[in-house]
């Protein structure tokens, strides 16, 4: 039966205050285990459920899916610097994007600095930690682990805690806390059954996610980096069920926007009493209906980035016939040409050099080099000099969206002109 236990911490003699000091009662916070939990999901929450989830399914088919994947991958950027040691230090997309570039192109080494480089190494390992875990055959405690020291490769301590620890208060003692997690005995069991329950389908898509989410974030099982790693787990259960191909959904970064209702949603998700008692289910349906909002968010937040995408693409196209026709060419060049194939990848890849067209095509360099020509003629890439042998193609119109999307989705109202972003964010575009 879930609730809160009390236990004694000693006093700290060798602690520097009095109030450091000080030993007494806490209280640690037990929950039930997800697998065979009674569940009854009211009608209302169930139908919002369905509506949400035919929203995802919709934006996975959108007419702009070419670039939403890019979407995804500039999120976790955001994702990157929002919780990891390396918050409030600026990484541009577009710097974040050379770097990257950089790792499968040694032509490019400029353009981009440190942090940049920093962070497209975690937002590297994020996909690929969160690629194992989907495509593994089943998820088990220690694959979490792994997630975890992937994650967080700096941290001192890797593996389950083995120590208390607590949110909020000071550092010596959690008798301030404002919560804390189960007794580190507690987690190995609660951490087996949070694999097993994610192994399966007993309940829709966007609930598991849920669940598992808070489950993870009560248990709190490492000494640090619960959050990240949590986050992580809702793209793996959505991708895993099929909802998602990737980690398109910003749900993360919603929930980071929106941290008051976060946190007080995830407290109500810590009852006292039998899984199945109205306080139960209370509880669980506050943070359901929680949770379900925030991914209604994040889909029409990534849909509205998508319709831009798609304008832009349309613009592109108008735009590429004019120059031709300017230059006595077709108007339109043939689907199958270097350059026709090329307009269409941008919006996945808007950063591109000579040789990763030429890979990315199986073209030769002369036409990867006419393709890129043509349509910096044609004003959609704007040529930048990453090394002396080495140029550079940017279609800046994409990197200006991702970056109005962020900073959108860093607005508790979803519009930088009602209410400013909460964290650090790029700057807004110039042009």
């Amino acid at each position: 039966m879930a609730g809160f236990q009390e236990a004694s911490w000693p006093t700290a003699w060798d602690a520097p205050s009095r109030r450091d000091r000080r030993g007494g009662v806490y209280r640690p916070y037990l929950p039930d285990r997800l697998v065979g939990r009674l569940l009854i999901v009211s009608p209302d929450i169930a139908r919002e459920v369905s509506v949400v989830e035919g929203m995802v399914r919709r934006l996975v088919a959108h007419p702009a899916g070419f670039g939403i994947d890019g979407l995804a991958r500039f999120l976790l950027r955001s994702e990157a610097i929002a919780s990891s040691r390396i918050e409030g230090l600026q990484a541009s997309p577009q710097q974040v994007a050379l770097a990257e570039l950089a790792g499968y192109d040694d032509g490019v080494s400029k353009g981009f600095t440190a942090t940049a480089r920093l962070v497209a190494n975690n937002v590297t390992a994020l996909r690929q930690a969160v690629t194992d875990l989907v495509t593994a055959e089943s998820v088990s405690t220690s694959d979490i682990v792994a997630l975890h020291q992937v994650l967080l490769p700096e941290e001192r301590h890797h593996g389950l805690r083995q120590v208390q620890n607590w949110v909020g208060g000071g550092d010596w003692h959690p008798l301030d806390a404002e919560f804390v997690p189960p007794p580190p005995e507690h987690v190995p069991s609660l951490m087996d059954d949070l694999a097993t329950y994610l192994n399966g389908a007993e309940h829709a898509a966007l609930i598991q996610a849920a669940l598992i989410h808070a489950q993870f974030e009560t248990i709190h099982p490492f000494t640090d980096g619960n959050g990240r790693v949590g986050r992580a787990l809702i793209h793996t259960v959505l991708t895993r069920r099929g909802l998602t191909p990737s980690a398109i959904l910003p749900i993360s970064l919603v929930l980071l926007t929106r941290s008051d209702e976060y946190v007080a949603g995830l407290m109500a998700y810590r009852y006292s009493g039998e899984p199945g008692s109205s306080e139960a289910q209370e509880a669980v349906e506050t943070w359901l209906s929680l949770f379900v909002t925030a991914t209604r968010t994040a889909v029409e937040q990534a849909e509205k980035f998508a319709d831009e995408l798609t304008q832009v693409h349309e613009d592109w196209l108008e735009r590429h016939r004019r120059f031709r026709e300017s230059r006595g060419l077709r108007p339109v060049a043939r689907s199958d040409s270097a350059v026709a194939r090329l307009l269409d990848l941008l919006p996945a890849a808007p950063v591109v050099t000579a040789r990763t067209v030429q890979r990315l095509l199986s073209v030769t360099h002369p036409a990867a080099r006419q393709a890129l020509e043509e349509l910096a003629g044609a004003g959609i890439l704007n040529p930048k000099q990453v090394e002396r042998n080495t140029r550079g193609y940017l279609a800046s119109e994409v990197f200006d969206l991702l970056t109005l999307t962020e900073r959108r989705l860093a607005s508790t109202r979803w519009d930088t002109r009602k209410s400013a972003p909460r964290r650090v964010v790029p700057a807004r575009p110039q042009r």
